[in-house]
C-alpha cells in the first residue's frame, strides 16, 4: 500500500497531570494561500480536465472543465464585485450541490467574499424558517442565491424580510419578477482588471466560507473557515495520500456542501489535486438511493466517500448484485468513511465485498475532525488501520482526562479562529487547543496505534444510582454485537438501568420472531459480566426512521441523541413501564448458540 499511503511517525508526550499530547513528526508542507489558486493553475495545465459534472433530467452527466469553469468564475466574480460583495458582504446559498453553486463558491473565493451555504432543509422543510432567519441576521448577506426561484420562494422571502433591499436575490431558474436577478445574466458580465486585483489581494486570513455546524449535539454555530485553514487541510491529505498528487482523484458524492465533509473535505480534495467531482443527486434514503447507485455505476470513484448510514445501504444492495459491485469499486483505491463511527461488522462486510468484487485489497479508512478543524484532524493511514487513526502532519492533539474518559483537543493550521457573532472564550484552552467535546481512547497500550472515537461527552448521562454512562461507546458495542441494527440511541438518564431505541438494517423486520430472538441472545452476550453502565437491559425496535425535519438526524447521517430522547419520550417511557410492553426485547435468560 506504499503507493497509496504515507507511513505515519507519531510521538506521545505524557504530562504529570494525566494529559497526553500526540503529534505527527512530519512537518506540514507548503500550501496555497487560497483554493482559488489551484483552479487557475489547473485551468492552465489541464484545461480540458473535468472539474465537476451533474445529472441532467434524463440521467446523463453534464460536465464542466477547469478551463470552462475559470471563464465563468471570472464573469461571476466581476458581477459580484459590481454588486458590492466582498469581505464584509457575504453570499448566502440556499440550494444544494450543483455546478452553479460550485461556480459561485469559486467566484467568492476569487474575490475574497465569504460564501455561506446553508442546509436545504432550513429552506424547504420549515414553515417558519426560524433557523434561516437567524442565520441571515447573523451573517448579513449582500446577496442570496437559490437555484429555483419558485421552490425556494418562501425561503427567499424570509431572507428578504430580515435584510430588505440590502440583499439582492439571485436565481438560476424560475425567476419571480424583477427583484430576482438571473444567474445567466451575471455570467454575461464583462470581466475587468478589478477581478485580478481582488484575486491578488486575498490572504490566507480572509474568511472563505461560513459553515454552520450540523447541530448533532447543540444549536448550529457559524464556523469561520479561512482560506489558509482550508488549504492547509488539503495539504495534510496530500501528504498522507500521496497517490492523489500523481493521479487526479475522482469522487462521486452526495454529501451536502452545507456541511464540512462534503463541502470542504471532498469538494476541495478534487479541486486541489486537479480531480473531478461527480455530483450525485441521490442520498441514503429509500426513495433516493437508486440514484446514488446509478451515479456510482456510471462514474466509479477512485476514492469512495460516505457516512456509515450510506455504506450500510450500499453494502446491502451490492451484496445482492456482484456485477454492480464490480462496477462501483472498479477504480477505487480507498474507501473512506467519516461523520460517525462505523461498526466493525459493517466495516468487515464492506472490505470483503470490495475485495470479492475487484480481487484487490482496497483499504477501508476513517478520519475524525469537525467543522472547526477544516475538517480532518486524524486519519487511519499506512500501518495504522483501526479507529480514527493518528494526527495528520501539522496536527497536535491533546487528550485531557474527563472523568473516566479523555476529551480530544486540536491545535493545527486548519483550526478555525472562531464562530461568527459569538465570543470564543471557552472554545480554546490556555494553550490554544480547540475543545472538541468528543471523547477518544487508545486502540491499545501503544499510542502510535492511534485512537478510537468514544462518543460525545455532552451525551453522557447518569443512572439513578449516580453511575455515569458513555452512550457513544455502548452504542458501538451494541451495533457490533447484534450485527442486525442500523442505528441505536442509548437511553436511561435518571433511570435504574440502560435501555436503547433501535432501528434494524434494511431487509430486516421488527416483528420477525427470529430477529427478536437473535437480539435477545445478543443482549445476554453483551451483558455477561458487565457493570450497570455497560449493560443494556431492554431495547425497542422503532419503525419510524430518525427525522431530519425534527432534528433527530443530521444531513451527515449522525443521530442527535438529545432530539430523539425529547421527541420520543413516550417510547422511552414504555421501556420502563410495568407490566412490560410485549414489543420490548429483553436479554435471553440463558445463552444458547446464536441462530
Amino acid at each position: 500500500m506504499k503507493e497509496v499511503f504515507a507511513e505515519p511517525v507519531i510521538t506521545c508526550e505524557d504530562r504529570a497531570d494525566g494529559v497526553r499530547i500526540l503529534r505527527s513528526t512530519e512537518p506540514l508542507g507548503a500550501y496555497p494561500r487560497s483554493l482559488a489558486d489551484p483552479l487557475r493553475s489547473w485551468a492552465r495545465k489541464t484545461p480540458h480536465q473535468v472539474l465537476a459534472a451533474e445529472r441532467t433530467p434524463s440521467g446523463d452527466w453534464l460536465p464542466i472543465t477547469y478551463g470552462e469553469a475559470t471563464t465563468r468564475v471570472d464573469a461571476l466574480a466581476q458581477a459580484l464585485l459590481d454588486r458590492g460583495l466582498g469581505r464584509a458582504s457575504p453570499l448566502l446559498v440556499l440550494s444544494g450541490n450543483t455546478i452553479d453553486h460550485l461556480l459561485l463558491t469559486l467566484a467568492c473565493y476569487t474575490i475574497g467574499a465569504p460564501i455561506v451555504p446553508v442546509s436545504v432543509a432550513y429552506s424547504v422543510r420549515s414553515d417558519t424558517h426560524l433557523r434561516l432567519r437567524a442565520i441571515t441576521e447573523l451573517v448579513r448577506p449582500g446577496m442570496v442565491f437559490a437555484d429555483d426561484g419558485e421552490l425556494f420562494g418562501p425561503a427567499l422571502d424570509a431572507v428578504t424580510a430580515v435584510r430588505g433591499p440590502a440583499c439582492r436575490e439571485l436565481v438560476a431558474r424560475n425567476a419571480r419578477g424583477p427583484r430576482h436577478e438571473s444567474l445567466d445574466g451575471l455570467l454575461r458580465t464583462t470581466v475587468t482588471a478589478e477581478v485580478d486585483r481582488a484575486f491578488q489581494s486575498v490572504t490566507g486570513d480572509d474568511v472563505a466560507k461560513i459553515l454552520f455546524t450540523s447541530g448533532s449535539t447543540d444549536v448550529p454555530k457559524g464556523v469561520l473557515n479561512t482560506h489558509a485553514m482550508l488549504a492547509a487541510n488539503q495539504q495534510m491529505l496530500r501528504q498522507v495520500w500521496p497517490f492523489v498528487t500523481r493521479t487526479p482523484p475522482v469522487l462521486t458524492d452526495w454529501l451536502p456542501w452545507s456541511h464540512t465533509f462534503g463541502g470542504n473535505h471532498n469538494l476541495h480534495l478534487a479541486l486541489r489535486n486537479g480531480g473531478s467531482l461527480y455530483i450525485d443527486n441521490g442520498k441514503p434514503t429509500p426513495d433516493l438511493f437508486d440514484r446514488t447507485l446509478e451515479a456510482l455505476r456510471s462514474a466509479p470513484p477512485t476514492i469512495c466517500v460516505n457516512v456509515p448510514a450510506g455504506y450500510a445501504m450500499l453494502v446491502h444492495r451490492l451484496e445482492q448484485d456482484h456485477e454492480l459491485a464490480s462496477q462501483v469499486f472498479s477504480a477505487a483505491k480507498l474507501i473512506l468513511y467519516a461523520g460517525a463511527a462505523l461498526d466493525s461488522g459493517l466495516r468487515n462486510r464492506l472490505h470483503r465485498l470490495a475485495k470479492k468484487a475487484t480481487g484487490r485489497d482496497i483499504p477501508v479508512v476513517s478520519s475524525w475532525g469537525a467543522t472547526e478543524t477544516g475538517p480532518a484532524a486524524t486519519s487511519t493511514y499506512g500501518s495504522v488501520r483501526d479507529g480514527i487513526g493518528v494526527p495528520l502532519p501539522g496536527v497536535s492533539v491533546k487528550l485531557v482526562p474527563h472523568g473516566a474518559r479523555q476529551e480530544i483537543r486540536v491545535l493545527s493550521p486548519s483550526v478555525t479562529a472562531g464562530y461568527v457573532g459569538m465570543k470564543n472564550d471557552t472554545m480554546f484552552d490556555d494553550e490554544g487547543y480547540y475543545r472538541s467535546g468528543d471523547a477518544v481512547r487508545f486502540v491499545d497500550d501503544d499510542p502510535r496505534r492511534g485512537l478510537v472515537f468514544d462518543g460525545r461527552i455532552a451525551e453522557d448521562f447518569k443512572l439513578s444510582s449516580g453511575t455515569w454512562v458513555a452512550p457513544g461507546r455502548l452504542r458501538e458495542t451494541l451495533l457490533a454485537t447484534t450485527e442486525v441494527l442500523a442505528d441505536a440511541v442509548v437511553v436511561g438518564a435518571d433511570r435504574s438501568s440502560v435501555s436503547a431505541l433501535c432501528w434494524l438494517r434494511a431487509g430486516r423486520h421488527n416483528e420477525d420472531p427470529d430477529v427478536r430472538l437473535h437480539l435477545a441472545r445478543k443482549l445476554a452476550e453483551l451483558n455477561r459480566g458487565a457493570g450497570s453502565a455497560s449493560r443494556i437491559e431492554r431495547l425497542l425496535l422503532v419503525t419510524e426512521p430518525p427525522s431530519l425535519d425534527h432534528g433527530e438526524i443530521t444531513d451527515k447521517g449522525y443521530i442527535n441523541q438529545r432530539a430523539v430522547v425529547t421527541r420520543r419520550a413516550a417510547l422511552i417511557a414504555s421501556l420502563y413501564q410495568e407490566p412490560l410492553d410485549p414489543a420490548v426485547v429483553r436479554p435471553a435468560s440463558e445463552l444458547p448458540a446464536s441462530t
